[in-house]
């Protein structure tokens, strides 16, 4: 059946992506076979008139209680609605209205149940007198129970969109719309005042944000029973949002300083959890993803990786080791016993591109097959690789996301999400190690050598940057931002 999925007006490129993890997490697609098949996308329409970047999509579900179950765990999902009606005036919406099967309709409007209906406009503000209006407009429909405005049996929906101005920044649409219809169910965004980084007990520099956290965990699909792990965990603001859908979590961090101490026995990793009533982590490790720490033979432990690895923006890599020792320089040593207690191992610079290397090997051999790889990649959107889509490979691994976030004018992210469609073997270590030397070799010098930050911040234009007039550089505002806003 078809619905009508209402989004909020944020991270464009991640909404379709988290509605699709949500349908394969609650199985919309009957795949129960267990031989980890590849599912079928969800079917998606846009209503008439609509830009691709509009808030308004239908899309096919096989029944109400799947529709509820994936409105009620999103993040960017506003609301999904069963649509009794629509038009692109008042008069083809009351037609609409009449026309839908009153089989359908008649169950939501007995004198015994309780209902509300809820006026909203995307990009314009309508006084409380005109929400009125239109409410007292659908007199039509034979409501016979009760407005309970607090907390109804069924809650209706009366959404309009206008033909927008030529610099407001939203989505254009060529013609007036207006929706009817009964709420399936809507995201709890009280989540995210909940786990707001301001309110946190322990943070740094490079501490995920709240509503990106959540979204992560939905495409790595976490739930109860579930161990996610996060080789780069900082201070654990991603495997928090696994923990609050109920997944077991277990991270590792190269700095013994950031798992162990934090600022205090009150202020630390485990202190964020216990803040928000979670179960603390399995374990937090001192590890390098560059040495990992399993014993030889272990693999297929965790049903998702997520992570976000540095990439030298706020905070570059490191692997253990030291320039020296990585020269050869100096001979390999053994900290006297006396010493290990506050020892802190020296590390050397990690090139963004080694260190995607080694997640995408630790994820082929520690990685259950179907589970999940989440996570960000940065990209300079004026490099032609960005065009071509040209990310991270690994033969174990099939890309099924790619979410991307504009940070400025210069630098973006990509969330992409992978899933495990084949098993680790020496001859896939080979093959994904060609791959790797590929992938390095097709790519820009700042990802080799990890000075993103440079690249980033260095003026685009060395002429501009020369005058040091600022102004010479803004370009004009375009009329539609698209998924920029």
């Amino acid at each position: 059946m078809w619905y009508l999925c209402v989004f909020y007006h944020r991270l464009l490129d991640y909404r379709k992506a988290e509605v699709e993890s949500l349908a394969e997490l609650f199985r919309v697609f009957g795949d129960d076979d267990g031989d980890n098949k590849e599912s079928s996308s969800l079917k998606w329409r846009l209503p008439q008139h609509h830009h691709p970047d509009s808030p308004f999509h239908f899309v096919n579900l096989p029944s109400e209680d799947f529709a509820r179950n994936i409105a009620n765990r999103s993040i960017l999902v506003k609301g999904i609605y069963e649509l009794w009606g629509e038009g692109s005036s008042y008069e083809e919406l009351e037609e609409s209205i009449r026309c839908y099967p009153d089989e359908r309709k008649l169950p939501y409007l007995d004198s015994g149940s309780t209902f509300k209906i809820t006026v909203d406009c995307f990009g314009k503000v309508i006084s409380f007198q005109e929400q009125n209006d239109r409410i007292k407009g659908l007199a039509y429909i034979p409501f016979k129970g009760r407005a309970n405005l607090r907390n109804p049996d069924h809650n209706f929906w009366l959404m309009e969109t206008d033909d927008y101005g030529t610099n407001n920044g939203l989505p254009p649409v060529v013609q007036r719309r207006i929706f009817f219809g009964r709420e399936v169910g809507g995201a709890d965004r009280k989540l995210l005042p909940t786990y707001q980084l301001k309110s946190r007990t322990y943070l740094g520099p490079t501490a995920m944000d709240a509503e990106i956290a959540f979204l992560m965990a939905n495409q790595a699909l976490a739930t109860p029973g579930k161990l996610v792990y996060d080789p780069f965990v900082g201070t654990g603001s991603i495997l928090i949002a696994a923990a609050h859908f109920g997944a077991m979590t277990m991270g590792a961090d190269i700095d013994i300083r950031v798992v162990r101490d934090g600022r205090g026995p009150d202020c630390n990793v485990w202190s964020n959890f216990k803040q928000y009533g979670l179960p603390m982590p399995i374990a937090l490790l001192r590890a390098d993803n560059n040495l990992p720490p399993w014993r030889p033979g272990l693999k297929e432990i965790f049903d998702a990786i997520i992570c976000d690895p540095p990439y030298g923006v706020r905070a570059g890599g490191r692997k253990s080791g030291g320039r020296k020792l990585l020269k050869g320089t100096v001979d390999p040593y053994t900290v006297p016993d006396d010493k290990r207690t506050d020892h802190i191992p020296s590390t050397a610079a990690y090139s963004l591109v080694e260190c995607v290397h080694d997640l995408l090997d630790l994820a082929a051999r520690m990685i259950v097959m179907g589970g999940r790889l989440v996570f960000f990649y940065p990209v300079l959107r004026e490099d032609d690789y960005v065009e071509d889509h040209h990310y991270p490979e690994h033969p174990c691994f099939k890309l099924i996301a790619a979410s991307e976030q504009i940070l400025s004018s210069r630098y973006s992210r990509v969330l992409l999400t992978m899933v495990k469609i084949g098993p680790y073997t020496e001859e896939i270590a080979e093959a994904a190690q060609l791959k790797h030397i590929e992938f390095r070799e097709n790519h820009l010098k700042w990802l080799e050598d990890g000075n993103l930050h440079s690249a980033v911040f260095s003026p685009a234009d060395p002429q501009i940057a020369a005058a040091g007039d600022s102004s010479l550089s803004r370009e004009p505002k375009p009329k539609y931002r698209g998924k920029y806003v």
